[in-house]
């Protein structure tokens, strides 16, 4: 324990959390960032709205294949390695999509990327637990769930706005600077928080990670697109769950595993992991739905569509950081409780849009639900992290990304089949003056129904005390 506070003075933790939010602000702004550029990039590289979705999807993809890599990359290399590595990588893909030729560069370029971003995430949260004492880390948990919540929000407003005005390219140009700022920055003032336990490279282990949970993960993303029964959905599907299923027991019988699994044994954990999916499920899916509705069936514009989630995206910025000092206090049961009526009450109210639902409707409907959010997101994360040991923070950061991503992918699917189908449907039945948006309005049913799920779960967190230090060698000695 003395040997804690003799190292917290040797680093500055404002650097640390500012060069790690603003990291992590940049890698997250661009999973939504191509969403309202698509068109744009259609009509100039002259592809097909499915080549053009890969732009969106690759990024997802392998930031799902790189998060789970991550707790392994965390415990193998030291921050400043790690953090300067991933921001340089990225800067280059961000360069290399900028200035692409073809539509093949640029999908390479969003690689590039991806690959540096899917480490940025969980790299933080390990780091903010490290570097903060267990009373304080709501507050800056908050701060991640600030960067969580308000990136993906704002890109599509910020994707909108510019390919309406310049060229889609500047998207990447208005990154690159600051990446690189970030990375000069890093280079003079970051310094090492996490342990380095050198453990083995296990190349079966990332190989049947990659195929788990990438199969999974385009699986899920191919159904959106093609629908369940297609090929390449029951393909990509199938080799995940297969490939996932030997991962998980070859972690359980090596000596270092590279994502370790036990931690779903421990207190709260998994019930944290299972409201988190949940509630990401939930912001994605919606996130996904209002523009389909604003866009393809009201004929508003990208980005009045991407103005209607700004607001929202401001509350949960601002509620955030408030969230976490919150939780810091009180714990995390009730306030995820509340946050999650508030959720559910709002997803209900979205289950009866028509045709003249008005602008103002949508924006404060999102605004109300996404204040919800802010009450749930990362307070549910850090309540089940808080449990973990410090060596295995990583592992549970790591985890818990990775299940928010495979829950992003499923839920997005699920709520784009819904919509279709019954939209389909609903137009061989006569009463049904609107099909498309009874569609929107069935799956904004299945987002109450799961909120609600959520709201049972939560009751089942213990206000369980965090792991202490002399605690940390006894848990999961196994």
């Amino acid at each position: 324990m003395g040997n804690e506070n003799v190292e917290t003075p040797t680093y500055n933790r404002t650097t640390i959390v500012a060069l790690l939010l603003a990291g992590a602000f940049i890698a997250i702004l661009n999973q939504t960032l191509m969403i309202t550029a698509i068109p744009p990039i259609m009509h100039e590289m002259n592809i097909t709205a499915n080549s053009a979705q890969w732009l969106t999807t690759v990024f997802m993809l392998v930031n799902g294949i790189m998060i789970p890599v991550s707790a392994f990359l965390l415990e193998r290399f030291t921050t400043r390695q790690l953090f300067i590595t991933a921001m340089s990588v990225f800067a280059f893909g961000t360069l290399v999509a900028g200035v692409a030729p073809n539509f093949e560069i640029l999908l390479l370029g969003r690689v590039i990327q991806s690959s540096g971003a899917g480490v940025m995430l969980p790299l933080m949260q390990t780091v903010f637990l490290m570097i903060f004492p267990v009373n304080k880390r709501g507050a800056a948990m908050g701060l991640v769930g600030l960067v969580i919540s308000f990136a993906p929000a704002i890109g599509p407003a910020l994707s909108g706005w510019v390919t309406s005005n310049y060229s889609w390219r500047v998207l990447f140009f208005i990154i690159l600077p600051i990446t690189i700022i970030d990375i000069i920055v890093a280079c003079i003032a970051l310094k090492n928080v996490t342990e380095v336990t050198k453990p083995k490279v296990d190349i079966l282990s990332i190989i049947l990670s990659s195929f788990g949970f990438g199969g999974l993960l385009y699986g899920f993303t191919s159904a959106g697109n093609y629908g369940w029964g297609s090929m390449s959905t029951i393909l990509s599907l199938g080799i995940g769950v297969i490939a996932l299923l030997l991962f998980i027991l070859r972690q359980l019988r090596i000596k270092h595993p590279m994502l370790e699994f036990r931690v779903f044994t421990i207190s709260i954990f998994p019930i944290a992991v299972m409201i988190g999916m949940i509630t990401f499920m939930g912001l994605i899916g919606v996130e996904t739905l209002i523009p389909l509705y604003m866009q393809d069936i009201r004929d508003f514009t990208a980005f009045e569509a991407g103005i209607a989630l700004l607001p929202g995206a401001l509350i949960t910025g601002l509620m955030s950081p408030i969230t976490g000092r919150i939780f810091d206090r009180v714990g995390a049961k009730w306030l995820v409780i509340t946050g999650l009526s508030i959720i559910t009450i709002s997803s209900f109210f979205y289950t009866d849009l028509g045709p003249d639902t008005t602008l103002t409707y949508i924006t404060v409907l999102y605004s109300i639900r996404m204040f919800g959010l802010s009450m749930v997101m990362m307070p549910i994360a850090t309540a089940g992290l808080n449990q973990l040991p410090k060596r295995l923070i990583a592992h549970g950061a790591a985890m818990d990304n990775t299940m928010k991503q495979i829950a992003a992918s499923v839920g997005t699917a699920i709520l784009v089949t819904v919509m279709t189908n019954t939209g389909e449907a609903a137009k061989h039945q006569p009463d049904i003056s609107y099909p498309e948006i009874y569609g929107v309005n069935v799956a904004f049913i299945v987002v109450t129904v799961l909120s609600l799920i959520g709201i049972i779960l939560a009751f089942f967190i213990k206000h369980s005390k965090p792991v202490e230090e002399e605690d940390r060698k006894v848990v999961l000695k196994g």
